[in-house]
């Protein structure tokens, strides 16, 4: 296995390989004045597994150079291509809002499975969408972050009460809450544009029994975020911890977070960034030796086959 990162990504995919015996090699992308991209391999690819490792937090800036990475690889002779994204965009489009509104997650969906002969990446937003399976026809697997999240809840916050921002969080926060035996509430949110949003206030937990704990999977503008922390704040308790899956932030969101009163902002290392506190480098690698092995990837490159399940760490 040869592992390619694109930029960024060079430490993550060192702690992928380290986990299961694959090589890091080095990606070269050059950006020309006029905007266009030139894409350079390493050799040595010929009868390889090459995955590719991309976060996907900008990916109109990568969705070429991903295709012409993945092309030229097979041109190398590479016997099976994959991409390794644990940040997977464009997933919450996944309905038509308003008349002639494209709908994103199955168009880019089918846009990645052109490109490559698998993909893992971790905890996608998946709403209206089921299953990766519903819009991947090539095999694909997500890996959970529960139990990493969980732990470290368990390590740095034992007295937590997790708070979800609305009914989207609720398939993360019940999970973690229920791995780690602590209480949780999932609040109602409203919202009327990118930045315009309000959520419930907390009724449903005694908040002063412990550390409120804000979690959900990403933060784009940090408005719900900043929201919730604003009612927690209100409701006289100590200032909460918050923890993301994604680390998206756009703009000005880390810090707005920070303003609004929270503790702590800690996230996942799916997309770097200096709030990165709970590392998935071991629990990825694991996973990609796991999924490679099913039946679906044991033969040669052929896109078809039955995804591999949900990885939630190796058994007990």
């Amino acid at each position: 296995m040869i592992l390619i990162p694109f930029p960024e990504m060079t430490a993550l995919a060192h702690d992928i390989g380290g986990s299961m015996g694959a090589q890091v090699r080095q990606l070269g992308l050059h950006r020309f004045p006029d905007g266009e991209s030139l894409v350079t391999l390493p050799d040595g690819l010929d009868g390889a597994d090459v995955g590719f490792v991309a976060t996907l937090r900008d990916p109109d800036h990568l969705a070429l150079p991903l295709r012409f990475a993945a092309v030229t690889a097979r041109e190398m002779g590479a016997c099976r291509v994959g991409l390794i994204a644990p940040y997977l965009g464009y997933m919450r489009q996944d309905k038509s809002f308003l008349p002639g509104q494209a709908v994103s997650a199955p168009l880019f969906a089918d846009f990645l499975c052109q490109s490559f002969d698998w993909l893992l990446t971790v905890d996608p937003h998946l709403h209206r969408i089921a299953r990766l399976e519903d819009i991947f026809r090539v095999p694909a697997m997500r890996v959970a972050t529960a139990r990493s999240i969980a732990t470290w809840i368990s390590r740095e916050v034992p007295d937590a009460i997790l708070l979800g921002p609305d009914s989207e969080s609720r398939q993360w926060v019940a999970e973690v809450a229920g791995m780690g035996g602590r209480p949780f509430e999932v609040l109602q949110k409203s919202r009327s544009g990118d930045r315009l949003v309000e959520v419930s206030v907390p009724d449903g937990v005694d908040l002063r029994q412990g550390t409120p704990v804000i979690l959900d999977d990403i933060a784009s503008s940090g408005r719900t975020m900043v929201r919730v922390v604003e009612r927690v704040l209100a409701a006289g308790v100590r200032p909460p911890v918050c923890i993301l899956i994604h680390a998206v932030f756009a703009g000005s969101a880390y810090n707005e977070i920070r303003s609004a009163g929270a503790a702590r902002i800690v996230s996942t290392d799916s997309i770097p960034h200096e709030s990165n506190a709970i590392f998935l480098g071991k629990m990825i690698g694991q996973a990609v030796s796991a999924f490679l092995a099913t039946p679906p990837l044991r033969d040669a490159a052929s896109g078809t086959g039955n995804p591999a399940p949900t990885w939630t760490g190796p058994k007990k």
